[in-house]
């Protein structure tokens, strides 16, 4: 019995990938004739860029559920097509691996060579969106191609991983589903607690998202909390680190609110102000990121609006007692 059990098992994650693979190959179809589409509309001057932020506005006015057609998808709809369109023997390849990484592959590699060659390993040893942008930055293209370096012929059996493969975010976004991401569930406990938390400090502070998506260039990141504060009139985004810690933690969260403010704030509010929330076994840190063109009336009033770092320094300490006790 044990055996026709786990053949039954087999059969039920074959189809689920099978299910998978299917729908992300209509995925990118779609991806690829909306590219096409507007291609060739600009190459016959009837359509600008002013026409794509329309298109993206009447999606979104006429159609609310259906999600991932910002005016930055629309334009990588149509760089996606470009990279490709003259290169037949590479349009099946780019159908066999999820969007997230034909966005790393197509706006990182310089030739057509290096572009089959990241589409090909990517199917052929599964790789998720960090081991993609990994193998890209330690130059694996040059260094097979100089070393004639052998790559490992062994596939990954078909199990979890694989699935994982075709999770994307942008599968789930399209079909109205809720994101996948990878953060622990510890993460997303604590995440979820400091929302609460904010919420309760006041009416000021208006929840916005979580895991609030970032567009720049061809990347996408994501932002722990993102509220608006009615008293500062601005974006206020929350990164929660669960480790010690580190001035790139601020780097990271500069680049955010710059992007905010580029990208979302309107032209009547303030800069956006970010809220770092670092916890390690030892100690909590928080600290502030401000825009360099605040006043120093400005970031005065933000100091005097904004939560105590004290209270929030002895809330997370609470949270993160209160979620590992219950690990």
């Amino acid at each position: 019995m044990d055996k026709s059990f786990s053949e039954i098992t087999s059969l039920i994650k074959q189809t689920r990938i099978n299910t998978l693979k299917i729908v992300n190959a209509e995925l990118i179809n779609l991806y690829w004739n909306i590219g096409q589409y507007i291609y060739t509309k600009i190459e016959e001057a009837s359509w600008g860029q002013s026409i794509v932020k329309q298109l993206a506005n009447h999606i979104q006015e006429t159609e609310p559920d259906l999600k991932g057609f910002s005016d930055k998808n629309l334009w990588r709809m149509k760089q996606f097509y470009e990279a490709y369109k003259d290169f037949p023997k590479l349009s099946p390849l780019v159908r066999e691996i999820n969007w997230t990484n034909n966005l790393i592959i197509f706006s990182r590699s310089k030739t057509a060579e290096e572009k089959e060659f990241y589409l090909k390993i990517c199917k052929q040893e599964s790789y998720s969106k960090r081991e993609l942008d990994r193998q890209i930055s330690a130059s694996l293209f040059e260094r097979t191609m100089i070393g004639n370096s052998k790559l490992s012929p062994v596939l990954r059996e078909i199990d979890s991983e694989i699935i994982n493969t075709f999770k994307d975010n942008y599968i789930f976004e399209f079909l109205n589903l809720p994101e996948s991401h990878n953060e622990s569930d510890l993460q997303k406990g604590l995440v979820n607690q400091m929302k609460n938390f904010i919420l309760e400090l006041g009416k000021d502070f208006l929840f916005i998202d979580e895991e609030y998506k970032l567009q720049v260039g061809n990347s996408d990141f994501y932002i722990d909390l993102l509220f608006y504060h009615r008293g500062l009139q601005c974006l206020v985004a929350f990164e929660l680190k669960t480790d010690k810690f580190k001035p790139e933690h601020l780097g990271q969260l500069n680049f955010y609110l710059e992007a905010l403010d580029r990208d979302v704030k309107k032209q009547n509010e303030n800069p956006s102000i970010g809220i770092l929330l670092c916890k390690d076994k030892d100690n909590e840190v928080v600290e502030y990121a401000l825009s360099r063109s605040l006043s120093p009336t400005l970031v005065s009033e933000y100091k005097t609006q904004l939560p105590d770092k004290k209270l929030l320094e002895k809330k997370l300490h609470e949270i993160f007692e209160s979620k590992t006790e219950l690990e």
